[in-house]
């Protein structure tokens, strides 16, 4: 999508429906809404509009009349159920555009760490790994591997054309390992920046929130769009959408902006690991990083963010304090104590109602491919994959159920 939006001024982005990848390509862990125009297309920075039910086969009509000049698709080969090629049609009217196929994961790498219980994709220190320092190969092939995810960071870092600097990352140097120790700790921790990126303007709140951001999912997604939205609504009435205030910040800033200046503070494997267990979290913080870049309702990112953000911490925020702290309405990691006290006793701790997609998170999409296993492990065959044999599932339904029983267990103690 990054690479599609760099090529022009507006990107419409099509999302099949369920049975349409159903019956050509095989099931879909998420929902069309979960996917498309209701959550995660949307909420992605380089994405004008999106439309929902795109046929699997693209005509011509079609994109025409959604107004569109070209296709955009990567560079692997695409089919349908009788074996031919989905963008037959645009390519015949030379109105195919080809990019390069995004390296990393895909949902079949998920899919394969899910089933096998997986952790070789765990990265222990990000910034090390970046350096080259740590990772798997030669001193070369780390140094050459750290380059590469150090321009990714920066190209998912872009603004909403994909050609200019947009979010602001951050690393947090002294997170350490989660522990029940760790409540009450006055930290303050160092930063350094990773990208250049923007920085509060004039009159902007700012709002910080954290996570794990596994399996960047709706859940995570219409968690993040409501703090937008209560940001919005609160400065509504300070009157930050009166006439006099727009002309105001557009002729200090050539452009308005909106009132909050939102930061996620995203954790490292070992603490996620350390709560959850299993092999969680399924993608490693440079993937979660990623996901969480590109969306729409962050301005800022700082990685290894600590688990409990204490008041050394926030205090010392590059920006200034935050005017909020943003959480959740449920959580996916069980804990014995609370790691916002510090974010409530400065009285700036506020939390997100119910909401459609608040129970879709890293745990429940497992679950999804559990459930449907088998479906799943045919797909991995298609794929080329190694397939879970029974004793591979049997193991990782065990882990879950040992994950959940400890989940019990603290709950007790709490």
């Amino acid at each position: 999508m990054l690479q599609a939006r760099r090529l022009g001024k507006e990107l419409v982005v099509g999302v099949h429906s369920d049975q349409a990848i159903l019956d050509n390509k095989g099931p879909t862990v998420m929902t069309l809404a979960e996917r498309g125009s209701v959550s995660a297309v949307d909420a992605c920075r380089w994405s004008t509009s999106s439309i929902p039910h795109a046929p699997y086969v693209t005509s011509l009509p079609w994109i025409s009349h959604y107004g569109c000049h070209y296709v955009v698709h990567g560079d692997d080969i695409t089919s349908d159920s009788s074996g031919e090629d989905c963008y037959r049609f645009v390519k015949a009217a030379l109105r195919f555009l080809v990019v390069k196929r995004t390296p990393g994961i895909s949902t079949t790498d998920l899919v394969g760490r899910m089933l096998l219980c997986t952790k070789n994709h765990f990265i222990k220190s990000l910034t090390r790994t970046l350096s080259g320092e740590e990772g798997a190969g030669s001193p070369d092939e780390r140094s050459n591997a750290g380059k590469e995810m150090s321009q990714r960071i920066r190209d998912y870092a872009s603004d909403e054309t994909g050609l200019r600097p947009g979010a602001l990352v951050l690393s947090w140097t002294e997170s350490g390992c989660a522990s029940e120790d760790s409540v009450g700790t006055q930290e303050a921790g160092s930063y350094k920046t990773m990208v250049d990126g923007s920085i509060p303007k004039s009159g902007q709140r700012i709002v910080y929130v954290d996570g794990g951001f596994d399996l960047f999912s709706s859940g995570h997604i219409e968690f993040l769009r409501q703090v937008a939205k209560a940001e919005e609504a609160l400065a509504r009435t300070s009157g930050w959408y009166d006439d006099s205030n727009i002309q105001r910040r557009c002729a200090e800033s050539n452009d308005d902006y909106g009132p909050a200046y939102i930061v996620a503070g995203i954790h490292d494997d070992e603490v996620i690991n350390h709560w959850k267990g299993v092999n969680y979290p399924i993608m490693n913080i440079f993937e979660r990083g990623l996901c969480v870049l590109q969306c729409r309702y962050i301005n800022s990112v700082i990685f290894s963010a600590p688990f409990t953000p204490s008041e050394a911490y926030l205090t010392n925020l590059p920006f200034r304090k935050p005017h909020a702290v943003y959480h959740g309405p449920t959580t996916f990691m069980p804990l014995t104590y609370d790691p916002y006290v510090a974010a409530k006793d400065l009285g700036i701790y506020h939390e997100i109602g119910d909401h459609a997609f608040q129970y879709v998170n890293a745990g429940e999409i497992v679950q999804r491919i559990l459930r449907s296993r088998q479906m799943y492990e045919e797909r991995q065959k298609k794929k080329g994959m190694k397939a879970a044999g029974e004793e591979a599932v049997r193991r990782r339904e065990c882990m879950e159920e040992e994950a959940a029983a400890l989940e019990k267990e603290r709950a007790v103690n709490r």
